[in-house]
């Protein structure tokens, strides 16, 4: 490897990285702006909250809630509104001043219900609901109060031996 490498290019191809079980890894790629990968190909630019082009952590973090309410209630949906139901999934959240933190995060499904009923939509909002808060990870790990560690290790990066 040179330090040649473009903006746009990983430091490291994924099959030199070693990295976790799960194989989640983000890349510097210059000023304060990372791609992240996974072992399935996808990447996704990340950076500060004022930059072009990228998302910032916050927004990743109420996306991926959004997206793990929609994906775990998936199924329930599909079975009332069938399998090609048109669907737009939005997130908000609430800052707690002078803590840099969310302090309530609110997702929103938005959805054609205009072939049920006033019952029928409550039951399905229920459903959703509650299958959503089984299924869902994020939501889960967020509710739970997840805590995590942070270690710094020593790792020659530039292409030495």
């Amino acid at each position: 490897m040179t330090d040649t490498t473009t903006p746009d290019e990983p430091t490291s191809t994924p099959e030199e990285t070693v990295t976790p079980a799960r194989a989640l890894w983000a890349e510097r790629q210059g000023g304060p702006e990372y791609i992240a990968y996974n072992g399935r190909g996808a990447q996704v630019r990340i950076g500060r909250g004022d930059a072009e082009g990228v998302f910032s952590p916050g927004e990743l973090l109420k996306i991926a809630l959004a997206a793990c309410t929609a994906l775990s209630a998936d199924h329930v949906l599909r079975s009332r509104l069938g399998d090609d139901f048109p669907a737009v999934v939005g997130v908000s959240s609430v800052g707690v001043e002078d803590e840099n933190r969310y302090g309530h995060l609110d997702v929103e499904l938005l959805l054609d219900l205009a072939e049920l009923d006033e019952e029928k939509r409550e039951k399905l909002a229920e459903r959703v609901d509650r299958t959503s808060g089984r299924q869902c990870t994020v939501g889960r790990t967020i509710k739970a109060g997840a805590t995590y560690d942070v270690a710094v290790v020593h790792e020659p990066l530039r292409g030495q031996a």
